[in-house]
């Protein structure tokens, strides 16, 4: 509905309606079609072309290119010094404020002859809005600080096996030349490190299997052997190398659903000719090899970083070829901050890729 020279009214379910000049709801003490709090010949007209439909999420919207000149006002109480602090010109600021008022239909400024003043609820205003701008103010330094060159911050997801040895060492052998660097380190299963990225919550991951998602950049940075793990009591623990196919029949203490060791495992033992019996699900490798050690289940692992008391890790004999491949991924089309750019390309050179297969030949 179109009204002409009316204000318009934002009912509580966020629609508007034409308010006729007087209806209560119109800025107290303050004519239609006239600013409040402001000398006459600063006065702008009130805005005749406020959307018909605010919805009650779009108020941030609405309000916030006003909000840092509402507080310039509601410090000084003086629309002059403030447009001078804000380098706006007064008619601007003068129209800006006055827009504010219309859209919350409550007054926030009253006048006092070449001043003006807060009204209480200008004031109640003001204070959250002082807040909200600051909280604004330090998500802005914060994320100008995540992308600074020299000491910015890298999100960076990993598997739950890589967090021993091999992720500390890629991170050392990055701060030898990018020193003020810093990190925040998720360890997690491929899927859920996919669906971090897709929130922009990781800039990027490692992980296995190499993910074949068509929203996904992916580079493969090498290969990782398997091992199978058995308890010092076990029947197989004599030898060095086996074939899988000897597993046939044994209970298997696993990686839960969704994890890709698991679905390796799953896949491996299938090739062999043989679906494991699953004993024991777990989230943690290390977890896994204590289940071994108790002489509760065979597991097919990358070998540890420090040895496990009661487990001997044996190599696995082709067919089939137990490896993983170890890829790196990150959200096709995002723009690097220069950290994650740059660890991107560390992570790509030889010296990055040696360090992921550094210590699975």
């Amino acid at each position: 509905m179109s009204s002409r020279g009316n204000e318009r009214d934002v009912s509580a379910t966020g629609s508007a309606r034409a308010r006729e000049p007087g209806e209560p709801g119109t800025p107290s003490g303050a004519p239609s079609g006239a600013s409040p709090g402001f000398p006459s010949g600063a006065a702008p007209d009130l805005p005749r072309d406020l959307p018909v439909d605010i919805k009650a999420d779009s108020w941030a919207a609405v309000l916030a290119p006003r909000l840092a000149q509402f507080a310039g006002v509601a410090r000084h109480e003086h629309v002059t010094q403030a447009a001078r602090e804000l380098a706006v010109p007064q008619p601007t600021l003068s129209r800006a404020v006055a827009r504010l008022e219309a859209d919350l239909g409550v007054a926030l400024l009253a006048r006092h002859g070449r001043t003006v003043s807060l009204t209480p609820a200008g004031r109640a205003f003001a204070r959250a809005v002082e807040r909200a701008l600051a909280e604004v103010s330090r998500a802005a330094e914060a994320v100008r600080a995540d992308a600074d060159p020299s000491s910015g911050k890298v999100a960076f997801g990993f598997l739950h096996t890589m967090g021993p040895e091999t992720v500390p060492e890629l991170i050392r052998e990055f701060r030898t030349d990018h020193p003020g660097v810093r990190f925040a380190l998720v360890q997690s299963y491929g899927e859920d490190m996919i669906e971090r990225m897709r929130a922009g919550e990781l800039d990027l991951c490692l992980t296995s299997p190499i993910p074949g998602d068509p929203d996904l950049v992916t580079r493969r940075l090498g290969e990782q052997r398997l091992f199978l793990a058995v308890s010092e009591g076990h029947r197989l623990a004599g030898r060095r190398r086996v074939r899988l196919a000897e597993a046939a029949g044994e209970p298997f203490v696993t990686l839960e659903p969704g994890y890709g060791l698991r679905r390796l495992t799953d896949d491996l033992c299938e090739e062999a000719g043989f679906r494991p019996r699953i004993a024991f699900e777990g989230e943690e490798p290390e977890t896994l090899r204590g289940l071994v050690a108790a002489g509760l289940g065979l597991s097919l692992l990358p070998p540890p970083s420090v040895p496990r008391p009661g487990v001997r890790d044996l190599a696995v004999l082709a067919p089939p070829r137990a490896v993983r491949e170890i890829g790196v991924a990150w959200m096709a089309g995002q723009r690097d901050s220069r950290p994650v750019a740059d660890f991107k390309r560390f992570l790509l050179s030889g010296r990055g890729q040696a360090r992921v297969v550094a210590r699975y030949p």
